[in-house]
């Protein structure tokens, strides 16, 4: 074997900022804006011509930095080198370390698992790729796939189910960025090429909001819904007067309540902008929750396991065992912005609040930082006295 020597040292690699820095005979460090290092070498191989003609001279990635030290960088480079000297074009030669793209989306997944707050989102996350993505392009080296490639697994499901395909292609797009990133690839990442390109046909997509039931009826419904004793009816009501998602009432803890306060408080963690949300409590939603308290258990609407909350379905069920077609649990938020938007007085930035949405800019949310709290539990007590009453 030559000599392993360069112009690098252990040091440089560690310490070069952006750009690609040589090591010479074709050996590169590719310090990215990111900080990310990978080696990548070019070859000349010989007797072989490009499209134009020329010879035809091609970079290949030999991993990221850090797991590929700088000896053994200038080693795989001799090896590649060598190859190209005696006509041998090495992308088909050379010793196989890419992994595969499902190699690389599984290890993405468990990367990210740390950072979804709904263990759901991390298992669609990789199920949807696992669904569409591997059984075309799992097996094939993340280094090799291309335009035709992400085309081949886009377009049967572009038109047909478009919301599944937009995240199939981000979820692709990150797979592939990080393949970058570890030195497995080079170049611009075909799913941004293809959307920049506007390659994939046009889709109208409507927007479908959650079916909800007119403000005027729901002192009917509601009137209904108290006969019920079942648990799902309560959380329900509990829902409907809070105008709250189903996921922050069914996960609801007692610990979260402040009774002296009237107030429910909803951790960061378990809402969909990570922001801490306070409910203000009404004489209404207080009769509904404190006999619950004799139950002793860790959850407010507890399911058919001992301190576990209810299935997600299980007020969606009780809506149509009642009869009432056509409507969504969440539209009840949209049935109190409905009626929030028809009284006098109120002010869209309340009604927003009080459904945990952000109002303004970014400018202006940094300024305004007050959650308008007595306010809102003024228009909360309206609507429960127009539900209830």
């Amino acid at each position: 074997m030559a000599a392993l020597s360069g112009k690098l040292t252990k040091n440089l690699v560690r310490t070069l900022g952006p750009g690609r820095h040589g090591d010479g005979s074709g050996l590169y460090l590719v310090v990215d804006l990111s900080g990310a290092r990978r080696w990548i070498v070019r070859v000349t191989v010989k007797g072989q011509r490009n499209r134009e003609g020329k010879p035809l001279r091609t970079d290949f990635g030999l991993g990221g930095a850090d797991v590929v030290t700088l000896n053994e960088a200038r080693d795989r480079a001799l090896e590649y080198r060598r190859l190209a000297k005696r006509g041998i074009n090495p992308r088909y030669n050379g010793r196989q370390e890419i992994p595969c793209f499902e190699e690389i989306a599984r290890q993405v997944h468990i990367e990210r698992l740390p950072t979804w707050k709904n263990p759901k989102h991390g298992q669609q996350w990789i199920n949807t790729l696992a669904e569409y993505a591997f059984p075309k392009i799992g097996r094939l080296p993340v280094s090799e796939v291309g335009q035709p490639e992400v085309l081949q697994v886009l377009l049967p499901v572009w038109t047909t189910k478009h919301e599944t395909a937009k995240r199939l292609a981000q979820r692709m797009k990150a797979v592939l960025d990080v393949a970058k990133s570890k030195g497995f690839r080079d170049g611009e990442n075909p799913v941004t090429t293809i959307r920049d390109a506007r390659v994939l046909p046009q889709v109208k997509h409507k927007v479908q909001h959650h079916k909800a039931m007119h403000w005027q009826d729901v002192p009917t419904f509601y009137a209904e819904l108290v006969t019920k004793n079942a648990m799902a009816a309560k959380a329900l009501m509990f829902t409907c007067l809070t105008a709250s998602r189903t996921s922050e009432v069914l996960h609801a803890r007692w610990e979260e309540f402040d009774f002296d306060q009237q107030l429910w408080i909803v951790p960061a963690d378990r809402m969909k902008a990570d922001q801490e949300h306070r409910v203000p409590l009404t004489p209404e939603m207080l009769t509904i929750i404190e006999p619950l308290k004799a139950m002793r258990s860790e959850v407010v609407f507890e399911g058919q396991k001992r301190h576990k909350p209810m299935s997600n379905m299980a007020m969606l069920m009780l809506l149509r065992r009642m009869k009432v077609e056509g409507i969504t649990v969440h539209g009840f938020r949209s049935t109190f912005r409905d009626w929030a938007a028809e009284q006098p007085g109120v002010s869209r930035e309340v009604a927003e609040l009080s459904l945990a949405h952000q109002v303004g800019s970014d400018v202006e949310r940094a300024y305004a930082r007050s959650d308008l709290l007595e306010k809102r539990r003024e228009l909360m007590q309206s609507w429960c006295a127009h539900v209830a009453g």
